[in-house]
């Protein structure tokens, strides 16, 4: 049983975002890294771990053996810039140069997920001042494998050295469903001895529920929290694109109220109501008409006004009139026209053209009668 303190670097560069790996390269990570802890401590119970990242170069956690605290701290892990292997290694090894255990053997294990910005003479360099350290370092190289492949190989090689060396291990992980399951059977968690991990193999999250139920289900709840956040997010997003789709591709329209359709049938009767009153009483332009003219007029008025007052008396009597009256005996008689246009105002009875009016009716009424006598 090897004391040992580790310090795992974990990327959170933007290339974690991708998802050849599922669900992403973050959470397949974060499994790993859970993998990886559980491991170290397991295998002896002293054994401390940390946690680094490698965007923002920041130590999230200083050794310890609680891996809740480590496991916390992953959680809050986000995705943010570019990856900084070379100082990433440099902190992580001189926070394992304080560890409280000095006769613990030092290791880093880091995760590569993105592109390596550093140069190879300046990670050769530092491999090699590890190498005096005492220092094994452990690269899990998964997504971008083909392009650090070169990089990271000849930091490795000079770490172990050509004469004595097994104790830093290179494992490039090809695109597949679980990153941790690639790391069961690798040195990472075997150890040197191949005794690292042999408890845990077969089992969910690399716990054995048997020994450790409480840790096995706070991992349980912890997948658990992560698939319904996962599922919230992508539900959001769904009905936030079908709200843009159905408001770029329908309108909407409102039906009218009641009042509004009231409103509307008043305003149609009243139209009708004008329209009709207008067709019923034609316009008459006095200023063009001879005096004649206007006296008739006014007589037809009259006629009108009489026969509306008489239809108007007699419904409200309910009497029933029995064939049509007569008016063209009282329209002939002189005297009755002779007082009708006395009442008129502005007419004068007793000028010459109201007089030969009233002749020529008596004319025609000498005729009628004449006509009559011979029939």
């Amino acid at each position: 049983m090897v004391l040992e303190s580790t310090m795992i670097c974990v990327d959170n560069s933007d290339y974690m975002r991708n998802g050849d790996f599922l669900p992403t390269r973050l959470q397949a990570q974060q499994d790993a890294v859970n993998l990886v802890c559980h491991s170290k401590t397991r295998s002896n119970p002293e054994n401390n771990v940390g946690l680094l990242t490698l965007a923002n170069v920041e130590v999230l956690a200083t050794l310890t053996s609680d891996v809740g605290r480590i496991l916390s701290k992953l959680h809050q892990v986000q995705p943010y810039g570019n990856i900084n292997l070379h100082t990433g290694i440099r902190i992580a090894h001189l926070a394992l140069k304080h560890r409280q255990g000095k006769n613990h053997k030092m290791r880093i294990v880091a995760f590569v997920g993105s592109p390596v910005a550093a140069e190879e003479k300046e990670l050769v360099k530092l491999a090699k001042k590890l190498k005096k350290e005492k220092v094994n370092v452990d690269i899990i190289s998964f997504g971008e494998d083909s392009v650090n492949n070169e990089v990271l190989t000849s930091f490795i090689n000079t770490l172990n050295g050509k004469q004595d060396g097994s104790g830093s291990h290179l494992v490039t992980v090809p695109p597949g469903p679980h990153l941790s399951d690639a790391l069961i059977s690798s040195p990472v968690i075997q150890g040197e001895d191949g005794s690292g991990a042999s408890g845990a193999i077969g089992f969910e999250f690399g716990v054995d529920p048997n020994e450790d139920p409480e840790l096995a289900l706070a991992l349980r709840v912890s997948m658990e929290e992560q698939r319904q956040r996962q599922e919230e997010e992508s539900r959001k997003a769904r009905e936030a694109s079908t709200a843009e789709s159905g408001v770029e591709s329908s309108t909407i329209k409102e039906e009218p109220t009641e009042e509004a359709l009231l409103e509307r049938a008043l305003a149609m009767s009243m139209e009708q109501g004008e329209s009709a009153q207008s067709q019923s009483t034609p316009t008459v332009d006095f200023a063009n008409m001879t005096e004649e003219e206007q006296i008739a007029f006014a007589m037809q008025m009259s006629m009108q006004d009489a026969q509306e007052t008489a239809s108007s008396a007699k419904k409200e009597e309910a009497m029933e009139v029995e064939g049509d009256e007569d008016y063209s005996e009282v329209m002939n008689d002189p005297a009755f026209l002779q007082s009708v246009l006395e009442n008129l105002p502005g007419v004068d009875p007793h000028s010459e053209t109201i007089r030969q009016a009233v002749g020529s009716l008596k004319d025609k009424k000498k005729d009628d009668k004449e006509d009559k006598q011979k029939k």
